[in-house]
């Protein structure tokens, strides 16, 4: 047990430093790219700090523990929107945020976790042809955010001395070495975390939607914050948006292709309609007065706060 603390705070360390460089990577990029930063969060970055959950899930699928691999796609969208995003707009609100880039990356959201739903509930698994769909939709997702990045570059001032002084090589380096540091990391806190979570006896899926959930978003978690900290709000907003696209069609996607996935019915019922809601919390006052509130933060908290109680009772 010892053992399984010690390495649990080196995960969180590597997770922490990785998770610093990446967001000075990226807003560097940005900048010399003329992205916004909402974008470059959406894309590069969540891209980067969902690779933990993607190689759960199609590990978990592989050695036959669906309950994880659906259980840790729907339970990290909800640690991402109510727990992640419910604290960092609690701390520092958005303010100007960007409408077009929001909206399409929104609808597209809703559009294909809706869909998800449905045939989940119909069918009672994610299947094969299924899981193609979602990778389909991933390479639709990706030609979209190629597509309009030069449309949404104008949209932030651009830092155009800075910008001729970073080293677009190294910053692509950095940006490798801190998904590596994360992808690290995670997994140290999610291994020792559910050894320790079965050692007090906690069930398969209550694991799933909560430690491995969190474990595996605590690259976002830690992004997010040290957004905030470095006055880049929208990284950390665009990664939460990003990361649970990509949680749908990636983290899902890939086991769901190689292997079929089974759905739990309380992954049907719970945690997929959960997931729908705790983002229409954080999207709706965004797109409809193009700034969030304390107040949605701490509702999304709440709804986390009882989520968790909830699984384990």
């Amino acid at each position: 047990m010892v053992n399984a603390v010690l390495l649990f705070v080196v995960g969180l360390v590597l997770i922490c430093l990785g998770g610093d460089r990446l967001v000075d990577a990226a807003v560097a990029i940005a900048r010399k790219l003329g992205i916004p930063q909402i974008v470059v969060g959406a894309t590069i970055v969540s891209l980067g700090t969902t690779l933990p959950e993607i190689l759960v899930s199609t590990t978990a699928a592989f050695d036959g523990s669906a309950a994880i691999a659906a259980g840790n796609a729907f339970g990290s969208i909800i640690c991402n929107t109510a727990l992640i995003a419910g604290l960092t707009q609690t701390i520092r609100p958005s303010r100007k945020v960007e409408f077009s880039s929001m909206a399409w990356r929104s609808a597209f959201f809703f559009i294909v976790l809706i869909a998800m739903n449905g045939y989940g509930f119909v069918t009672g698994t994610f299947d094969r042809t299924a899981g193609i769909a979602m990778l389909i939709l991933f390479a639709v997702y990706a030609y979209l955010n190629i597509k309009r990045s030069s449309k949404e570059g104008g949209e932030e001032e651009k830092d155009e001395e800075g910008s001729k002084e970073i080293s677009m090589f190294l910053q692509i380096v950095t940006l490798a070495v801190c998904a590596v540091l994360l992808y690290v990391g995670a997994n140290l806190l999610v291994d020792n975390g559910i050894f320790i979570a079965k050692t007090i006896g906690v069930p398969e899926r209550v694991i799933a939607v909560t430690f491995i959930a969190l474990g595996t978003s605590l690259p976002e978690l830690v992004t997010s914050i040290m957004s905030l900290i470095k006055g880049y709000g929208n990284v950390g907003l665009g990664n939460v948006i990003g990361a649970n696209i990509l949680n749908m069609l990636l983290v899902i996607g890939i086991p769901a292709a190689v292997a079929g996935i089974p759905l739990e019915p309380s992954t049907i019922r719970v945690d997929m309609p959960l997931a729908c809601l705790v983002m229409a919390v954080l999207l709706a006052p965004i797109l409809i007065r193009k700034k969030s509130s304390r107040i949605q933060g701490v509702v999304l908290l709440g709804i986390y706060a009882v989520y968790c109680v909830v699984s384990f009772i």
